[in-house]
């Protein structure tokens, strides 16, 4: 029989997110850059292996805020701090590392850098003049750089200390750029192609690297870089990171560049029939079942993460129109069977919704046998 359980809603949300020190939390002491010891504890409890635990009290990043205007959508904004923690994991592992948001890079440093270097002297992007035209300015002179994001990795010493052990950044590109031609105009669309996307990323990050160097406490500690490829600013799925390099302590340049095969694909596409058929196929038979449950439901979206064109994980929203406790719970049920048939060897995570807000949700990890199964009261 599946896991089924009735939690009300806020002890749920506690149990997700509540983080209270216990006897069983270590707490250590972290040389600061400002050369000031600090105490700092790290929980006992991992959510899971591929999750770095975080130190607390809880820093934020000395760039924060900055993310929500410099990228269009929050699908982007979600994925390319994510993405480039999962991708630090080639070179920070989740045991022996503990994550910390960057601590380095201000505001106005990263401000500046994301700046035209014709406007910034720091600036990263390519330069311009007033004479030139918007529509040669869109073909030779886009903005390539959108934005910055810092990661920082600190490890345990032998004397009970937390120390910097490495940095990751994330330089956000633009695979769009939009552009108008006269002030208060309509915008236009340039598609900015990928072989420029690479040459001017890895030149910025050879860029950054040698600017991090020159500060005495990052001259020594390995700095991986990732370039991450926005999407337009209507989509409703995720960017991804398509190629990242290591700066190896003490090295001044990125080495070893590599690609990076992932991608987001949207259920039900023309392009996900085309590219990932079966999987297409199992969503579409999916989706014919929860219709007979319901002739006048409406819609049921699903999003596919995937690497090296293998599936790592499905997300499925599915929007309701009922409201009784009752039918929520029959409808959960049902659902849940159709998602053993069709995705019973995949990572599902089904969230079902209504105007009221969240009504249930479903998770099944592809070597589970039975999936969990969480109704909202």
């Amino acid at each position: 029989m599946k896991s089924f359980r009735l939690i009300p809603a806020m002890i749920a949300a506690t149990m997700l997110v509540g983080c209270v020190p216990t006897k069983k939390d270590t707490e250590l002491t972290q040389e600061t850059q400002k050369e000031k010891a600090e105490t700092t504890i790290i929980p006992s409890f991992k959510i899971d292996e591929s999750y770095y635990k975080l130190l607390t009290p809880y820093k934020e990043s000395a760039s924060r805020g900055l993310v929500v205007s410099n990228i269009y959508t929050k699908y982007d904004m979600k994925e390319v701090e994510t993405g480039l923690m999962r991708l630090s994991q080639n070179e920070f592992d989740t045991e022996n590392f503990f994550f910390q948001e960057g601590q380095y890079l201000a505001k106005s440093t990263v401000t500046n850098w994301l700046k035209r270097s014709s406007q910034e002297k720091d600036g990263l992007n390519p330069p311009t003049t007033e004479s030139m035209p918007a529509e040669e300015r869109a073909k030779k002179a886009p903005i390539y750089l959108s934005h910055i994001v810092e990661q920082n990795y600190l490890t345990k010493t032998k004397d009970n200390k937390v120390k910097l052990g490495g940095i990751s950044i994330g330089l956000s590109l633009n695979s769009i750029y939009y552009y108008q031609k006269v002030k208060y105009g309509e915008y236009y669309e340039e598609p900015i192609p990928e072989t420029a996307l690479v040459e001017q990323g890895k030149k910025m990050a050879s860029e950054i690297v040698s600017r991090l160097r020159d500060r005495e406490e990052l001259k020594d500690v390995p700095i991986v870089v990732g370039l991450f490829k926005q999407k337009a600013n209507n989509d409703i799925i995720p960017g991804t990171y398509f190629s990242y390099g290591v700066a190896k302590a003490g090295q001044n340049d990125v080495a070893d560049w590599q690609a990076i095969d992932e991608e987001y694909v949207l259920f039900p596409t023309d392009e996900s029939k085309d590219v990932y058929r079966e999987d297409s196929n199992n969503f579409k038979k999916f989706k014919l079942d929860i219709d007979k449950y319901f002739s006048n439901y409406t819609s049921v979206i699903g999003t596919g993460f995937y690497q090296n064109k293998e599936i790592q994980k499905l997300k499925i929203e599915v929007p309701i129109q009922f409201f009784g406790q009752a039918e929520i719970i029959g409808f959960t049920q049902y659902l849940t069977g159709v998602l053993m048939n069709y995705f019973g060897n995949t990572n599902v995570e089904v969230s079902i919704t209504s105007i009221n807000g969240p009504e249930a949700l479903i998770i099944k990890k592809s070597n589970d046998k039975e999936p969990y199964v969480h109704i909202y009261e």
